[in-house]
């Protein structure tokens, strides 16, 4: 989900508009980091369980990316920083498009 040592945040056009709604991270998957690193940086980063977060890997794995949280952008932009620090590919979009 990454493999560089500087967090990666991708910005989406839709990050450009400040609309209310929900917002969603989604995570990429890298062949760099292991699967235990995922999920213990989803539990901290969003305060999930251990079975969520080893959803939201195995979905990432095989489907090359997973949505994480959904809630605020702010808070959205926080998780998505917090989960790119370990090196994985993150983006924050709105859960729906316009």
């Amino acid at each position: 989900m990454g493999s560089i040592s500087q967090p990666l945040l991708e910005q989406s056009a839709s990050d450009l508009t400040h609309g209310a709604g929900r917002w969603m991270v989604v995570i990429y998957n890298n062949e760099t980091n292991s699967v235990d690193e995922v999920i213990d940086i989803l539990m901290q980063a969003t305060g999930c369980d251990l079975e969520e977060a080893s959803i939201e890997t195995w979905e990432a794995h095989h489907y090359g990316q997973a949505p994480v949280p959904f809630d605020s952008r702010t808070e959205c932009e926080g998780i998505a920083e917090m989960i790119a620090a370990i090196g994985v590919r993150t983006a924050v979009r709105k859960e729906w498009e316009e």
